[in-house]
């Protein structure tokens, strides 16, 4: 139950992520760094000491966590690439917009919102210290979610009228996640793979998402500040972990 209470904090954030979008995208920056900060520090100081706790209580082999996280990191790639295909040339088109496909990106992120739900379930399973460092990266990461789906609908020349109504589906969707995690439990083999899973997620979207989006709108003199909020960010989950 505290993974569905704790869930419901992401519904705020994704709100306010969407809600940021159509005021102060241009200052996201400073966020997105630290947002990166605290994925890297829920994957360091959580989830992979968590992963090599359970392998060594249930003589597992970590190494097929290490293998998930391999494969997730590389399945969040190969999807994005996959899904970005059509993105790529539409600069190649002068007002080359479609609703249509604003909607198909937004559902995409909504289905990924679900999956974070989830994540924050399952990873409460393992252990309420891991339940929690994950919920805080999970709430920080979907209000960049909600910024991603107001945005994706705007772009393709939705209304604001139908990017909100996306955007509450959005920060539902992790809600609904966390609670179907009440109904099963999973395995400490399942969760060790899960984890592994889950970890090489953070891991692409941090490195590869966030942070490139963090840098590319600031200027060469906020460089180190932007560097410093991501060592903050890191150092804010060590202290929670260590907390926990």
């Amino acid at each position: 139950m505290t993974a569905v209470l704790l869930s419901l904090a992401t519904f705020g954030s994704t709100l306010c992520g969407g809600l940021f979008a159509l005021r102060y995208r241009d200052r996201l920056h400073y966020l997105l760094s630290f947002t990166a900060g605290v994925l890297l520090g829920v994957v360091s100081f959580e989830v992979l000491p968590e992963i090599f706790e359970l392998a060594r209580e249930h003589s597992l082999d970590a190494t097929r966590a290490m293998v998930a996280l391999v494969v997730g990191f590389l399945f969040f790639h190969s999807l994005e690439k996959f899904v970005l295909i059509h993105h790529a040339h539409e600069a190649d088109y002068a007002e080359h917009h479609h609703p249509q496909v604003g909607v198909i990106s937004a559902l995409a992120l909504v289905g990924h919102s679900l999956l974070d739900g989830v994540a924050i379930g399952l990873a409460f399973q393992a252990s309420q210290a891991v339940g929690i460092s994950v919920a805080i990266a999970v709430i920080a990461h979907d209000f960049c979610d909600g910024l991603n789906t107001v945005g994706l609908m705007l772009t393709h020349r939705n209304t604001t009228r139908h990017a909100t109504a996306m955007l509450v589906l959005d920060a539902a969707a992790p809600v609904l996640g966390a609670a179907s995690t009440l109904l099963f439990q999973m395995p400490a083999s399942g969760l060790v793979l899960y984890l592994g899973f889950f970890a090489g997620f953070l891991l692409y979207i941090g490195v590869s998402d966030i942070l490139p989006e963090a840098h590319s709108g600031a200027r060469p003199n906020t460089a180190i500040r932007l560097i410093g909020l991501t060592a903050l960010g890191a150092g804010f989950i060590f202290v929670v972990a260590r907390l926990a």
